[in-house]
């Protein structure tokens, strides 16, 4: 047998002999984590790029496409090509029946030693939709299995595209026209993803000779033992309540989310259980079992030294033989332990032996949890006499809850109904850098989406209409060492500031709003300031107090679904709304007005749309620590000083009617992180402020603190001067100036002409990006940042002169 084709073939893919009355040779993949143990990294990366050019294939089709992948070998990497499309739900097909689900449909693998594939999703509807269907299998050879797929689901559900993806397209000459007729036979447009192509030679008479080889060299014992001694243990990843073990029922992107949120302290978990001089790993999956275990993998990869490997047992008969040159090295040999639909039989776990792991993770679900791992003879024993350690992580077997339906083409009644628990709150170290008890985050985990745009084609898209500020992020901004330098002089000489007046407007709360206040952040600058209301309270009465994050977006208002999980846990009326601070106060007019609206259509109330904030510039809200326009240091990062939390995302592909806005966690940002310094510089001067802090509650509880609006009317009057016509491309006060320097294009800053070191970030970030610096007599604010107006790239701003970006 050989293998021909282009340079990435033969580093993917080796060849096997296997026990197969249909087909002689096995392709064993080197990067789909079945038969090769190999690095998480490589095994998800070569799945994520799949899924990602599919995305650029199908352009804004990709958000309303389904992705098929195929049992066994591919349902690890049809997650990952889903995850790559970002926005496409993901369902893999099973040889297991499940008692209660009916098949909504089902094919043969004609040349497998297994061909019954069953379709069980929870949810009908994936299959009967007419967006684009993605196909995923690892191999794309004669074709049989996707024609025979897309022919059967064709005739119940007709689509007018779909796309095959492969890892690698080993189609003959004759073979490479059938795709072509195929969808020319069914009307619909057909096309072809895969990451490597080529062709493999056999001789005619293959299925004797490789008869005759497996006959020749197989043995019926394992590997030799190495490590009769092995410890096994038992390990509780803690795995999220009610996220499905995989796809086999359906895998949406709101599942995504979950996963993404727990694994961190899953892999935690796992790698506290491993021995401390453990140098290489192997985490291993189960069969159908593929994409938790990978994903657990890729984890634990990134958070310790050992070499990291994983790979999955399988049904499929190998013959092992123990050659460099041939792809199967070591087979293990044990009893099939899931109480399979087809009986009992032998089950395998290639190149583990002998492949020199200090520790093996097992992963399976909970059906598979049977006395047959356990047995002398089972998986865990043949584990344990090659390596010193093995850990037993048991995932539980999802379940469908809902009603199945009778017929395989019924759709589902539509589900208009609002779930009795909305998800729990995300919090840290899973989500964000803050620990689990200062904040819990009413929001779904996007950290696998990309998001991110280049600041000028945001700004276009923004100012033209054609997207929302909200549907995509800034790239991060990475500081300079002299702006980091700028940051900490900032905090070390407004730290007592800052604390004072974080004092002063929790006293303001506890004596006007609520003895036992539950505190709401507007994420994500409300946050930093939440957490310090909440450290106040507990510094000074004892309290404990709980605080959450939740989003708030101009011109869409705040997250419905966030508001009804408050009113579900907490009284509305002890929750308080905090923020940083305000500008020309739209946020404050957004919040009333979306309060009114969910009063309409909920029919809850109780919720008070007063902000309580640290700076009130802006003169809009009642509840303040300050109405000084000073530089709070946490407006002068993004993520970094916002426990790596990235501005919310609503957009309709990503957050469902059902779904809590999304956001990012940007824990590839952990080195620059100075979140908690900041926090824990600020608290620490709660003692030395306390008295300043009486003083001024004492003098704000008898002032008259009516909004007078002041700041609304000085940007209207910016806006006509400057010749901009539009509010919302003026923003007051130092963080928003400062936000406009960090994320959006702008033209010129405003600056009062006796600001001090207050605006030494500013003038630093506007030499940086080429903007001018204008000093204004009478300002009301310390200073005002203008967004370039009708910005295209290359255009002028209303002075006629162009941006500098």
């Amino acid at each position: 047998m050989r293998l021909t084709g282009d340079d990435s073939l033969t580093g993917m893919l080796g060849l096997a002999l296997r026990r197969n009355p249909k087909r002689a040779h096995l392709l064993v993949s080197n990067v789909l984590g079945k038969h090769v143990p190999q690095s998480p990294s490589v095994v998800y990366g070569h799945g994520l790029r799949l899924g990602r050019r599919v995305r650029e294939l199908l352009g804004d089709e990709a958000a309303h496409a389904v992705v098929l992948g195929y049992a066994e070998t591919a349902t690890g990497l049809g997650h990952s090509v889903a995850d790559g499309v970002g926005l496409a739900p993901c369902l893999h097909s099973t040889r297991r029946p499940v008692d209660g689900v009916t098949p909504a449909g089902g094919f043969e693998e004609s040349h497998s030693h297994a061909t019954s594939h069953l379709l069980l999703p929870e949810d009908p509807a994936l299959l009967a939709g007419d967006g684009p269907l993605i196909l995923v299998d690892d191999e794309f050879s004669t074709g049989n299995t996707v024609l025979n797929t897309i022919r059967d689901l064709h005739a119940r559900h007709p689509r007018r595209r779909y796309v095959v993806v492969a890892l690698v397209d080993m189609r003959s000459p004759a073979d490479s026209g059938r795709l072509t007729d195929f969808a020319r036979e069914i009307g619909a447009r057909v096309d072809l993803v895969a990451a490597a192509s080529g062709t493999v030679t056999l001789p005619n008479d293959v299925l004797d000779q490789g008869r005759e080889l497996v006959a020749r060299h197989e043995t019926p014992a394992d590997a030799p033992t190495a490590h009769p001694g092995g410890r096994i243990t038992r390990l509780d990843l803690r795995w999220p309540r009610g996220l499905p073990d995989g796809g086999r029922h359906g895998f949406t992107p709101a599942h995504r989310a979950r996963l993404d949120a727990a694994l961190p302290a899953m892999a935690g978990r796992l790698a506290e259980a491993l021995p401390a001089d453990a140098r290489r790993v192997l985490v291993l999956g189960f069969e159908e079992l593929m994409y938790a275990p990978l994903r657990l993998a890729r984890e634990l990869e990134q958070i310790v030294g050992a070499d990291v490997r994983y790979s999955t047992t399988t049904r499929s008969p190998v013959l092992a033989v123990d050659d460099p040159g041939y792809a199967i090295r070591t087979r293990l040999v044990f009893p099939a332990h899931d109480d399979p639909a087809d009986g009992p039989g032998e089950r395998y776990a290639y190149n583990v032996a002998g492949g020199g792991f200090d520790a093996v993770a097992a992963v399976v679900d909970s059906v598979a949890d049977t006395p047959a791992l356990h047995a002398p003879d089972g998986l865990l024993a043949r584990l344990a006499a090659h390596t010193p350690r093995v850990l037993l992580a048991v995932v539980p077997s999802y379940i469908p809850t809902a009603r199945p339906y009778g017929r395989p083409d019924e759709r589902p009644p539509a589900r208009t109904e609002r779930p009795s628990m909305l998800p729990e709150p995300l919090r840290g170290p899973a989500f964000s850098s803050y620990a689990p008890e200062e904040v819990g985050w009413l929001l779904q985990d996007l950290s696998g989406v990309s998001l991110e745009a280049p600041t000028e084609e945001r700004e276009e898209a923004i100012q033209s209409g054609g997207a929302h500020y909200a549907e995509s992020l800034p790239v991060e901004y990475q500081p300079s060492e002299q702006y980091q330098d700028l940051f900490h002089a900032a905090l070390d000489s407004s730290a007592a500031r800052i604390a004072t007046a974080a004092g002063a407007v929790t006293e303001l709360v506890l004596a006007e709003r609520s003895p036992r206040p539950v505190l709401v952040s507007l994420a994500r600058a409300g946050t930093p300031v939440g957490i310090l209301m909440r450290r106040w309270a507990q510094y000074r009465h004892g309290l404990d107090l709980p605080h959450y994050a939740v989003s708030i977006v101009r011109g869409r208002g705040i997250d419905a679904n966030a508001l009804r999980r408050l009113a579900a846990d907490h009284d509305p009326r002890d929750i308080v709304f905090v923020d940083g601070w305000t500008g020309k106060g739209a946020i404050t007019r957004e919040l009333a007005a979306a309060l009114r609206e969910f009063e309409d259509s909920d029919g809850i109330t109780g919720f008070d749309p007063e902000i309580a904030v640290l700076a009130d510039p802006g003169s809009c809200v009642r509840t303040y620590g300050t109405r000084e326009d000073f530089l709070v240091p946490s407006a002068c990062l993004n993520s970094t000083v916002s426990g790596l939390i990235s501005r919310t995302v609503l957009r309709p592909d990503l957050v469902g009617p059902l779904d809590y806005h999304g956001a990012k966690f940007y824990r590839e940002l952990a080195g620059s992180d100075v979140s908690v310094a900041f926090l824990d510089a600020v608290s620490a001067r709660f003692p030395e402020v306390s008295e300043a802090v009486d003083g001024r509650v004492k003098d704000l509880l008898s002032a008259d603190r009516a909004p007078t609006w002041e700041g609304w009317a000085a940007v209207e009057r910016i806006s006509e001067e400057y010749g901009i016509h539009d509010v919302n491309l003026v923003k007051p006060g130092v963080g928003e100036t400062t936000r406009v320097l960090l994320r959006r294009v702008p033209w010129k800053i405003l600056a009062r002409q006796d600001a001090g070191s207050d605006l030494d970030h500013v003038r630093l970030l506007a030499e940086q990006r080429g903007v001018p610096v204008e000093e204004v007599a009478g300002l009301p604010y310390t200073c005002v940042g203008l967004i370039h107006p009708r910005f295209t790239r290359g255009a002028t701003g209303a002075d006629g002169r162009a941006v500098t970006v």
